[in-house]
């Protein structure tokens, strides 16, 4: 049976919006937004509800056709990798106000706004939040903090299906490092399936937009001379830090140009990333006791040669390296899903801890 599966992935200036028939995609729209359009509220659910319905009109999709919607899961506690139902619960956690206001959060009461008057189930898949760490992997050296699992879940579980594919393995049989290279950039370790242990985004190699792991004195520094207040530290350190901070742009393809035309800060920058993603590869290494499989380069940096390059030098003896380019987010929402439907898959039900 070829299911009707509606994708929704709501980011900070966008809301993806796809259709597949089985694994055929019928139509995969991105539409652009304002900041002043998104103020992460019921307005904003309202608008995105409007955005998607005017949507599936202008590709005269019949409702009734479709089998399920999933979106994209945000920050929520106490979930583990894989799909949920939109209940009531999982429903009024997010919309209590307790979540931070990360826009995947939305991705649940989107879903849910279109499936709920069709009568059929709504879904999130692969959460940013899934948790599936080693307990080992939790502990720091201040005792009432713990490491938390925030990583692109949802584009390394789907690369590291699309790899064991092409190799005629099953993805619960390998061991992988994979990185995520964006915007933000986070690097997980896949063992047998599950993700025991990643750097998260601010905690590694600094991206084209994050300021990644800095020493903490500095920090502490920089956080007591009054210079800045918290929000502005928060966003100095996601969106205004990196590659930006460094050279005025985050587009890899004008860094690019500017090395080549001679730019050896762009060029000693460009390394520099290169060199830190290729440290924190290593750094995953003996979780695995190097037992590793392949290391995975994946995300919309992976299109660029020059990066994956100058990375791949750097990593090759651990491991064979594959590049798989592009984030392929609305792909994994609707595999997950259809497995799901499938029976492959058996959907949790989120519950309060």
């Amino acid at each position: 049976m070829n299911y009707n599966i509606l994708c929704i992935n709501p980011g900070s200036t966008s809301t993806k919006i796809a259709l597949y028939n089985g694994t055929n995609l019928v139509f995969n729209d991105n539409i652009e937004h304002t900041s002043d359009e998104l103020t992460f509220n019921n307005n904003e659910l309202k608008y995105r509800v409007n955005i998607i319905n005017s949507t599936l009109s202008k590709h005269k999709v019949n409702l009734l056709d479709l089998s399920a919607v999933v979106g994209r899961g945000g920050l929520i506690p106490n979930i583990h990798a894989g799909g949920y139902i939109v209940d009531n619960a999982l429903k009024q956690l997010i919309l209590s106000g307790k979540l931070s206001p990360h826009p995947s959060n939305f991705g649940a009461l989107l879903a849910d706004e279109i499936a709920s008057p069709l009568g059929i189930t709504a879904y999130i898949y692969d959460a940013v939040s899934s948790n599936e760490f080693d307990e080992i992997a939790t502990i720091t050296g201040f005792p009432e903090i713990k490491r938390e699992s925030l990583c692109h879940v949802l584009n390394m579980k789907a690369t590291g299906r699309k790899i064991a594919e092409k190799h005629n393995k099953k993805y619960e049989e390998l061991n992988l490092i994979i990185a995520h290279l964006g915007g933000g950039i986070s690097i997980g370790v896949h063992k047998k399936g599950k993700i025991i242990d990643a750097i998260r985004d601010d905690s590694g190699p600094f991206s084209p937009q994050r300021s990644g792991n800095i020493p903490l004195m500095y920090i502490i520094d920089i956080c007591y001379s009054e210079k800045f207040s918290k929000e502005e530290m928060q966003k100095k350190i996601r969106g205004f830090s990196g590659i930006k901070a460094h050279l005025g742009t985050d587009d890899c393809r004008i860094v690019e140009r500017m090395i080549n035309e001679g730019n050896e800060k762009a060029k000693l920058i460009y390394e520099a990333e290169a060199y830190q993603i290729a440290k924190g590869i290593g750094e995953m290494a003996p979780v695995l006791n190097g037992k590793i499989d392949y290391i995975i380069l994946t995300g919309g940096m992976a299109y660029s040669k020059m990066m994956t390059k100058m990375i791949h030098k750097r990593i090759e003896f651990l491991a064979p390296v594959e590049i798989s380019p592009g984030e392929n987010e609305m792909e994994a929402l609707a595999l997950g899903c259809m497995r799901i439907l499938k029976g492959e898959e058996k959907a949790s039900v989120w519950k309060k801890k």
